[in-house]
């Protein structure tokens, strides 16, 4: 199958109801993989962000409730919220994540966060987050980049720290 082709069958499969949603029968909703060559991409501004949610979508489509889980308990985000972004609305999971972890970082609400988001839903999160005060380098986006790495040491997935997040977690002994 040629690349163009299978781009188009992953295309496809991530627009299948049978792909975003297991049968009435099953507990959860299952959340579609990003195919390695897909063009999703954060563009936060941050290179280092931008990398550890990619991968945190590849988490997320295999472990659906764990992730869950991790936004309503430690993102403080209502799990009907969630799912609805996930399921409903189709989102990709570290979309879900950076909404709900950017607006604690905020003290702001998960939701708000998200309708502001929509405002740049063909680009990348760069503007919604320089409209939050919330962009590259800002206090909010440091606190984000340290959620991230909390939330890998829950889901016992290894992470590599930057510079900026060794200094910052020295405990972690240059992770």
């Amino acid at each position: 199958m040629s690349k163009s082709a299978a781009i188009v069958v992953s295309i496809a499969m991530l627009a299948s109801p049978a792909v975003r949603a297991q049968d009435a029968g099953d507990a959860a909703p299952q959340i579609a993989e990003v195919p390695a060559d897909a063009v999703w991409a954060p563009r936060t501004g941050d290179d280092w962000l931008d990398t550890w949610l990619a991968d945190m979508n590849r988490y997320a489509a295999r472990h659906h409730d764990a992730f869950v889980d991790e936004i309503v308990r430690y993102q403080g985000a209502p799990r009907a919220l969630v799912e609805e972004l996930l399921v409903e609305q189709r989102w990709q999971p570290a979309d879900v994540y950076l909404a709900c972890a950017t607006a604690l970082a905020l003290g702001r609400a998960c939701r708000e966060v998200a309708t502001e988001r929509r405002r740049d839903a063909a680009g990348g999160w760069d503007e919604a987050l320089a409209r939050l005060d919330a962009g590259a380098g800002s206090a909010p986006l440091r606190r984000v980049r340290q959620g991230v790495v909390a939330s890998y040491d829950r889901w016992a997935r290894p992470i590599t720290l930057d510079a900026q997040l060794r200094r910052a977690l020295p405990e972690r002994g240059g992770g």
